[in-house]
């Protein structure tokens, strides 16, 4: 039986531990995906792919939406888990994908609204311990920083993290995020578009928390698939440990974790472990 929490190389996790400590918070910032890595990946037994997925699989915009977007999943799906494909002609499937169910959410009547009543759903809950993890990073003013490649990301985690209270000033949040109009209907997606296969290439410098962030080169990244490691690429850091959250299908899948990540939390398990770690550093 595999143990709830995976340390890949335990000297190597306490060398960066102890540098994290000696540098103190003010040099300390948290990169984290927000799908199944801060929220769970699964409800009353029940598998919570994505935020968008939610808005597809439910009955919120016009009738032939949930087709239309369906025909669209089945279509590329494929291809960004396919492990034969090259990466470049993913990403450019990626982003007609993104590009296409932007442009039909926008025709199939997105508003507000819709958004508010996913956040009402009780389909999105976040990990146990999250509560503990985001006050602790506001008590030390260390910046959380939310990189999704969610087509609803900004304007939706927003809204579920003000529901919860937990909007702070140190959380900034990286994502698609949409134009509305006076009447709250979405008109447009504002650019760069962010994709499961681009996030190594949404570098942080490009946005204005990097002004913030350029002195604080200590990072505690987490995620959930291998993909979120390239989260931090194009930024200068000092010290970097790795938390990956491995779902599901962990027997097989083990192993390429140890291969990247540096703690490896099984079972959509809590932040237990996360918030012990810091912790232990920042004392």
């Amino acid at each position: 039986m595999i143990e709830n929490i995976v340390i890949s190389n335990p000297e190597e996790l306490e060398k960066s531990k102890k540098s994290i400590s000696e540098a103190g918070p003010d040099k300390l910032h948290v990169l984290a995906d927000f799908d199944r890595t801060l929220t769970t990946a699964f409800i009353e037994g029940k598998s919570v792919p994505s935020l968008i997925s939610l808005l597809r699989d439910g009955n919120y915009l016009t009738p032939d939406y949930a087709q239309k977007a369906n025909k669209l999943y089945a279509k590329y799906h494929p291809i960004e888990i396919d492990p034969k494909i090259p990466l470049e002609k993913k990403k450019d499937a990626m982003l007609e994908w993104w590009t296409t169910h932007s442009n039909l959410l926008i025709k199939s009547g997105l508003n507000k609204k819709d958004l508010k009543k996913l956040v009402e759903s009780k389909k999105i809950k976040f990990r146990d311990g999250f509560a503990g993890f985001i006050d602790f990073l506001k008590s030390y003013e260390i910046p959380l920083v939310i990189m999704s490649s969610s087509g609803l990301g900004n304007n939706l985690i927003s809204m579920f993290l003000e529901k919860q209270e937990k909007l702070y000033d140190n959380i900034y949040i990286i994502s698609n995020s949409y134009e509305w109009d006076k009447n709250n209907n979405a008109v447009g997606v504002k650019k760069p578009i962010i994709h499961a296969m681009n996030k190594d290439e949404t570098i942080i410098k490009d946005f204005s928390v990097f002004e913030l962030l350029k002195n604080r080169k200590n990072v505690l990244l987490l995620g959930d698939n291998l993909n979120d490691i390239g989260m931090v690429k194009g930024f200068d850091y000092d010290n970097l440990i790795k938390i990956g959250f491995l779902n599901e299908n962990m027997e097989e899948n083990l192993e390429y974790y140890k291969n990247n990540y540096d703690v490896i939390i099984l079972d959509d398990s809590s932040m237990d472990f996360v918030n012990g770690l810091l912790k232990e550093m920042i004392r």
